[in-house]
C-alpha cells in the first residue's frame, strides 16, 4: 500500500536470468537463495544481501567479498569464482551487470512508473523540474531525481533502483531524472527502463572522465538506444542534437527554437506562443525557453494534453541556484542572478541572457573553476566571460586540493589582453562578490555563476558553509541600507 515499503524478494537463479546473457558466464551455488536486496559497499550488507564485487578505480570489491560474508550476504556477483562458501554469478564485468540484478532484485520497479530520463550539458536540472510540473498538472503523483536531490547527479544502480523501489510503494506515478554521463558511461541506469528520453545539448564538461568529446557524445547519446529508452527527445538547434538523432535506435522527436512565436524573455518571465497557444512561466532567462519546449514535446510525447502541459508551466516554481533572481526588484536598481553554469558554453548561454536583459546597461560576472576537475576548459571560461561581460570578477569556486591563484591564473590565461582592463581577481569568493555589486549602476545585470544552489565550498578536505544566494543577498541589504544612510556600501568600486 502506498507509504509502505514492499520487501521483495528474488533467488539468485532469478537474478542470474535477469542479467543479459552476454555478460553472464555462470551460477554457483544454491540456486534456490533468497534475496532482498543488493549493495556495492560491504558495509552496508544486511543478512539477505546481495553483494556486486565492482572493480573500482582506487578498490576491487572481490576484496571485500569475505568481509561481506561475514555480515550475511546470501550471493556475490563476481567476474571470477572465489573461494568462499556461498551462492556466486560469474559474470565478465560487474559493474555492467549490477543494474540489471539490482533492478530484478526490486522486481523492476522501473517498468512500475512512467520514466522520463533527460541528459545533456546543460539545462537537465531546470528540465527536469519543468517536466515535473507537468506531471504535476496532470494529477500524477511524481518525483524527481538529479542534482537537487543527492550526491550524484544520478545515483549509483544498487541506491537508484532502491529509490525506484521505495517510490513504488509511496503510490508515485512517474519518475523524471537527470541522466548524467558518468551514469551511462558508468551504467548506473542499467536495468532502467525509460519510456522518454531527453538530449538537451553538449558542451564541454567532463572531460577528465571522458577524455574527449567523441567519447563524452557517445556516453550521452548511449541512453538513446533499444536496451534503456522507447522514444527519445532531442535538440534540434543543437549539432550534437542532430547527431543523435542519426545514431538514436529509437523513435526520436525533435524541438527547436524555431517552434515559439512571440517571445517575451524578463528576469523572472518567459512568455511565448506554442502551436497556437500562449505559454508563460514565472522564470527568467533567454536559455529556458529551450528547456520550457523540451518539456513541452516531452508532455507531448507522454499524450498529456496541451493546455495542461501549459497550465503546468505556468505553476512551475523557479529553480534553487538555476538564474535564480536574488535581487529585490521593489529596492534594488539592477539585477542578481546566481546560476549553476560552470561550463564555457553554460557560462556563454547565461551571459547572453543577462546581456539581453541589460540592454544597454553593463553585465557584471563573477565566476570561478573548481579543483581537481577538467583543466582545459578553464582559459576557455576566461575567454567566455570576457568577451559577454563588461566586468569580469575571477574568483575561487570549489578549490578543492588545487592552488586557487593557479585556478584563477589559468582560467585569466584565456583572457584577449583588450579585456584585461575590465578583469578583476579577488580569490575570496564573498569579497568578489562583494566587488561586483559595489560596482552595479541602475539597470546593470550582475550574474554570479558557477556553484548556483550549492550551500558549501570545498577547501582542501575542508567543507564551509557558503551560499551564493545568501552573501548576495546579505550584500545587497547592506548596500541598501548603506546608501539610505548616505555611506559607502561594501566592496563598492571606484
Amino acid at each position: 500500500m502506498p507509504g509502505s515499503v514492499i520487501q521483495m524478494t528474488v533467488t539468485s537463479q532469478g537474478l542470474a536470468n535477469s542479467i543479459p546473457q552476454e555478460l553472464l558466464i555462470q551460477v554457483i551455488g544454491t540456486a534456490d537463495a533468497q534475496l532482498h536486496d543488493l549493495t556495492h559497499d560491504s558495509r552496508e550488507v544486511q543478512p539477505g544481501w546481495a553483494f556486486a564485487c565492482v572493480r573500482g578505480e582506487h578498490h576491487d570489491g572481490h576484496s571485500y567479498a569475505a568481509n561481506a560474508v561475514d555480515r550475511g550476504a546470501g550471493l556475490l556477483l563476481v567476474d571470477h569464482p572465489l573461494s568462499l562458501d556461498i551462492a556466486q554469478i560469474v559474470v565478465t564485468d560487474v559493474r555492467r551487470a549490477m543494474g540489471h540484478a539490482a533492478a530484478a532484485v526490486h522486481g523492476d520497479p522501473a517498468r512500475k512508473m512512467r520514466m522520463i530520463g533527460v541528459t545533456g550539458t546543460n539545462g537537465k536540472t531546470t528540465t527536469t523540474h519543468m517536466i515535473g510540473a507537468i506531471l504535476r498538472a496532470a494529477g500524477l503523483h511524481d518525483r524527481e531525481i538529479g542534482t537537487l536531490s543527492g550526491v550524484r547527479t544520478t545515483p549509483e544502480a544498487p541506491d537508484l533502483q532502491r529509490r525506484l523501489a521505495e517510490f513504488v510503494s509511496e503510490g508515485v506515478d512517474a519518475v523524471v531524472m537527470e541522466v548524467s554521463s558518468h551514469a551511462l558511461a558508468l551504467h548506473r541506469v542499467a536495468g532502467t527502463r525509460f519510456d522518454v528520453g531527453v538530449f538537451t545539448n553538449l558542451g564541454r564538461d567532463h572531460l577528465d572522465l571522458h577524455v574527449s568529446m567523441e567519447a563524452y557524445f557517445r556516453a550521452k547519446a548511449s541512453l538513446f538506444s533499444a536496451g534503456l529508452c522507447d522514444i527519445g527527445v532531442t535538440n534540434l538547434d543543437d549539432p550534437y542534437g542532430r547527431l543523435v538523432l542519426d545514431a538514436a535506435t529509437i523513435d526520436m522527436i525533435g524541438f527547436s527554437r524555431a517552434e515559439a512565436d512571440d517571445v517575451e524573455i524578463g528576469v523572472d518571465q518567459l512568455t511565448f506562443t506554442w502551436r497556437g497557444r500562449p505559454v508563460s512561466l514565472p522564470i527568467g532567462g533567454r536559455f529556458n525557453l529551450m528547456n520550457a519546449l523540451a518539456a513541452l514535446t516531452v508532455s507531448a510525447a507522454l499524450g498529456i494534453d496541451t493546455d495542461t502541459a501549459i497550465q503546468g508551466l505556468a505553476e512551475c516554481p523557479p529553480v534553487p541556484g538555476r538564474f535564480e533572481v536574488v535581487s529585490d526588484s521593489a529596492r534594488d536598481e539592477f539585477a542578481v542572478v546566481v546560476d549553476y553554469a560552470h561550463t564555457p558554453d553554460g557560462l556563454e548561454e547565461l551571459l547572453g541572457s543577462a546581456r539581453h536583459l541589460a540592454g544597454r546597461a553593463r553585465v557584471i560576472a563573477v565566476f570561478g573553476c573548481g579543483g581537481d576537475r577538467d583543466v582545459d576548459k578553464r582559459p576557455l571560461m576566461g575567454a567566455v566571460a570576457a568577451e559577454n561581460a563588461d566586468l569580469v570578477v575571477i574568483t575561487s569556486d570549489n578549490p578543492r586540493h588545487e592552488d586557487p591563484l593557479t585556478i584563477v591564473h589559468a582560467a585569466a590565461g584565456g583572457i584577449d589582453p583588450r579585456y584585461r582592463e575590465s578583469v578583476v581577481v579577488e580569490i575570496d569568493r564573498r569579497s568578489a562578490i562583494a566587488l561586483a555589486i559595489g560596482a552595479a549602476q541602475p539597470g546593470d545585470v550582475v550574474v554570479i555563476a558557477g556553484k548556483g544552489h550549492e550551500t558549501t565550498q570545498t577547501i582542501g578536505d575542508e567543507i564551509r558553509p557558503f551560499d551564493d544566494r545568501a552573501v548576495a543577498r546579505e550584500l545587497l541589504a547592506r548596500r541598501a541600507a548603506a546608501c539610505a544612510a548616505g555611506s559607502d556600501p561594501e566592496g563598492t568600486m571606484s
